[in-house]
Parts: structure tokens; C-alpha cells; sequence
């Protein structure tokens, strides 16, 4: 945890942008994998974590935001609980350590709830995103189950936008953890991207070292020589030569900070022509993102700056034609890289995305695209000082999108489908890094993983 200071002031904060009512903030409880006491991994609820920093299971924090008190509600283990855990602190040892005075057990809760329900005061809560703490509230506040969903706060959701949007120099400090832990599982993996291994065992080796770093991995690994599949979790293809092998994959420190980052390398370490050429264009489209990327800035705009850096590349290879920025209003390029630039990162490795991401990654004056692609861009709101986002650029040949489109005639003036014809079995690249946003630029943050193809072409051959 940070200092239990850090958590007073973010709860101060969160109870002046409110004003008024009760906040109830859950916890996770653990959560059954095959049977009730054998478990999936413990992961916290974020916004719990952002306001109250406990790594417990079963806790729901409160802020009175119209007296100032706070609370911690949990039950203690009793003797049958630590047999098996060992001892453990109890809830208002927990509540103490965060500069909580107030606790109770779950009792206590529901009293609290029901005292407040009858003043006619605001319950303000989160919707929940696992079906547990959605009964939990259901019985709290006495409303039906398919309810609570409709009823959560959206000045609540407002408030904490506002605050974990902007990551304090702490958190960057741990998010750099995990992107220099992140280091150790990339270029580990680069080395033994040989022919004739299988995605798995780098996948396996990528989740160890994420382990050894003292923390789990931050989503499931992406490896695969199939990176034409943007989220392919599959990892039983044998590497073979002549293959890009896509590697997306982060990790969380032991505070749940988390890291995302991607590279693309060729199967035995050699790029050949069309590879490299096809990979210097999505880099030279993540290095423009580097240089544009500043306060003031909507990430939509960036978006599109980039776009035009493919489509131009593309363009000069003939599979666009026509004039590139009528290319990229038209969305013709969305076809090579049909999702967007990036997204915010921080306690999660898509911050906040339970929030809403109409919330977190637009604003009242940025809304999102209904154009295939920038459609599915998560972050498009404009950039200021402190937002910790993700550069993510790629090129996929997608077979059975291509067809598609071709089928159905799509963008005919600026598609040439009968050179796309050739490029249908390359697979696909994804370059991505992790930025924090400065007062006048950026900063990739982490110590830097090898990226243009002389370094990473060093670092396969174990230079």
C-alpha cells in the first residue's frame, strides 16, 4: 500500500466532488474456480483499491459525505478460518491502517443502509460488474436484483474519473515496475522465438516472469504467429519461419498497477523484406503518436495523424490508392487496423473500462466515432498532464474481413483488393508502449524494450 495519507486525501477528495449522500464502495469476495474452496487468483476491486488500498476479500468501504465519517465493514475470521490462513488483522486493525476510524461487520452495513434509505438520503455505488456484489446490493438497499444496475451513481462515476485519470508521481513509480517487469517478459521471449518451440511455452515463460516480478499477469497473454487475430489467446501453434509472432502481453505489481505492451518479431530473429517493410510503417505510426502526444491534444486527433502515417505506407506499397487523407475520411484504411490507437492505463490495464467508456475515454466535448475503426478507439478524449495511455498502432491482414469488404465493394477507389490478394497469409504486427503524458509532451515510460528492427534483431541473436 502507499502511506495510509494518500487514501485519507483521495477519500477527502472524492467526498468534496460529491458533496452530499453515502458512497458504498465493494470489495471483491473470492470467487470459486471448480469447487467453493478451491479459488481463482484474489484480484481487488480497483476502485476499492484506488480509495481504501485493502487486499482482503469481503470488504465494503463507506464515506459520509454529510458528517465526514468513514467506515470499513467486513467479518473477522473466527479460530475455524485461521487453522487454515494463519493469523490475520482484524477488520478495524485493516480499517486503522488506511486512517479509517469507523468498522463493523456486515451487520452493521445493512443497519447503516437502512438508517440511510430512511432519511431519504443518496446511496451512491458503482454498478457492479460481478453478480455476487450485485445481490449484495440488492439486499443492502432493498431493491430488485435487475435494479441495481440502473440505479448506479453517475456523479460517483463522474468523481472518480476525475481523480484516477491523473495518475500522481507515485502511481507512475508503479506502473513503471510493472512495465520494467514487462521488459524481462518481451525480451526473454524475443530470445526464444526460434523455429520449432510453440507459442505456449513463451506464453508460460512470459506468465512466470511476470510472477517472479511479484505480480500476476495484467490480462491474458497474447502470443501468436496468427496476428491477424487482434486478441488470440490460442498459443498451440508451433513457430515456424517466415512468421511474425505477435507478443502483447503486461503484468500488475503487487498493487495491481498494471503494464501493457506489445512486440512484434520474426519467427528465428531475420526480419525478411516484406516483414520489415510492413513493420516500418506501424513503427514509424507509433513513433508519430510519441511525438504528438501532449496536453491539449484530443487522442481522437492523434488517431487520425497516425492513420494518415499507414495509410501513406500503405499507399506506397499500392494496396491504397488515391489521396491519403481522403483515404483516412473515408475509413478505407480501417481495413489494416480495424480497432483503435489506445486506451487509458492504470489500476487496470483498461482503466476504469467498468465505469463506462463513454466516461472515461470521451467527455462532453470529444464523443466517439461511428466509423468502423476509429469506432473502437477506447480513448479519444483530450490529453492532459498525468494520463497514463497506451500507443498501439497495428497492420493486420484479416482474410475473411478483406473478403468481406471485397464482396460487398467496399472503398473500391482506394482499395487495390488484387495486390491485397498477396498479403492475405502475412499475419498481422502490433507495436505498443506505455505513455505518460507531460507538461508540454510525453514520456514513454519503463526502461525501453527493444522496438526498431536493428534492435530487436540484437536482441534475438543474444547480442
Amino acid at each position: 500500500m502507499f502511506s495510509k495519507e494518500t487514501y485519507i486525501a483521495r477519500r477527502a477528495q472524492l467526498c468534496r466532488d460529491l458533496g452530499s449522500g453515502l458512497i458504498l464502495i465493494q470489495g471483491n469476495n473470492e470467487a470459486p474456480c471448480n469447487y467453493v474452496d478451491n479459488t481463482y487468483w484474489f484480484r481487488q476491486d480497483s476502485t476499492f483499491l484506488y480509495f481504501f488500498g485493502i487486499q482482503r476479500e469481503g470488504l465494503v468501504g463507506v464515506i459520509d459525505c454529510d458528517n465526514g465519517k468513514e467506515y470499513l465493514f467486513g467479518n473477522d475470521y473466527d479460530i475455524e478460518d485461521v487453522v487454515w490462513t494463519g493469523p490475520l488483522p482484524t477488520v478495524c486493525e485493516l480499517a486503522k491502517s488506511v486512517g479509517v476510524d469507523n468498522s463493523g461487520d456486515m451487520r452493521a452495513l445493512q443497519t447503516l443502509c437502512t438508517k440511510t434509505i430512511g432519511e431519504a438520503r443518496k446511496i451512491h455505488y458503482i454498478s457492479p460488474y460481478r453478480s455476487d456484489n450485485q445481490r449484495q446490493l440488492s439486499v443492502l438497499l432493498g431493491i430488485k436484483y435487475d435494479a441495481v444496475l440502473r440505479y448506479g451513481s453517475l456523479d460517483l462515476i463522474k468523481a472518480c474519473v476525475k481523480q484516477r485519470s491523473i495518475k500522481s508521481d507515485e502511481e507512475v513509480a508503479e506502473i513503471e515496475k510493472a512495465i520494467d517487469t514487462a521488459y524481462n517478459m518481451h525480451v526473454g521471449a524475443m530470445k526464444m522465438a526460434v523455429a520449432g518451440r510453440y507459442e505456449y511455452e513463451l506464453a508460460g515463460f512470459m506468465e512466470g516472469e511476470a510472477r517472479k516480478g511479484n505480480g500476476p499477469v495484467s490480462f491474458p497473454v497474447i502470443m501468436t504467429i496468427h496476428g491477424e487475430t487482434l486478441h488470440n489467446h490460442n498459443h498451440s501453434n508451433q513457430l515456424s519461419e517466415g512468421r511474425m509472432l505477435v507478443m502483447d502481453a503486461g503484468c500488475e505489481t503487487a498493487m495491481n498497477y498494471c503494464s501493457d505492451i506489445t512486440r512484434s518479431v520474426p519467427v528465428g530473429g531475420r526480419f525478411n523484406d516484406r516483414q520489415r517493410t510492413i513493420y516500418e510503417i506501424v513503427l514509424a505510426a507509433q513513433m508519430e503518436t510519441i511525438r504528438l502526444s501532449r496536453p491539449g491534444i484530443t487522442y481522437q486527433e492523434v488517431h487520425t495523424a497516425i492513420s494518415k502515417v499507414l495509410a501513406e505506407g500503405y499507399r506506397s506499397l499500392g494496396i491504397l490508392k488515391g489521396n491519403t487523407d481522403d483515404i483516412v475520411a473515408a475509413g478505407a484504411h480501417s481495413l489494416l487496423m480495424p480497432h483503435g490507437l489506445g486506451h487509458m492505463m492504470g489500476l487496470d490495464v483498461h482503466d476504469m473500462e467498468n465505469y463506462g467508456q463513454i466516461y472515461v475515454g470521451y467527455d462532453e466535448e470529444t464523443r466517439p466515432s461511428n466509423q468502423f475503426g476509429l469506432a473502437s478507439l477506447r480513448c479519444g478524449r483530450r490529453l492532459e498532464k498525468g494520463f497514463v495511455v497506451t500507443d498501439e498502432p497495428g497492420c493486420y491482414f484479416i482474410p475473411a474481413l478483406i473478403d468481406k469488404w471485397n464482396a460487398e465493394g467496399l472503398h473500391r477507389d482506394f482499395i487495390n483488393y488484387d495486390e491485397l490478394e498477396h498479403w492475405k497469409d502475412f499475419g498481422g504486427i502490433r507495436i505498443e508502449d506505455d505513455i505518460l503524458i507531460t507538461d508540454n509532451g510525453c514520456r514513454v515510460l519503463g526502461k525501453p524494450i527493444p522496438k526498431t528492427v536493428a534492435e530487436i534483431e540484437s536482441t534475438m541473436a543474444g547480442c
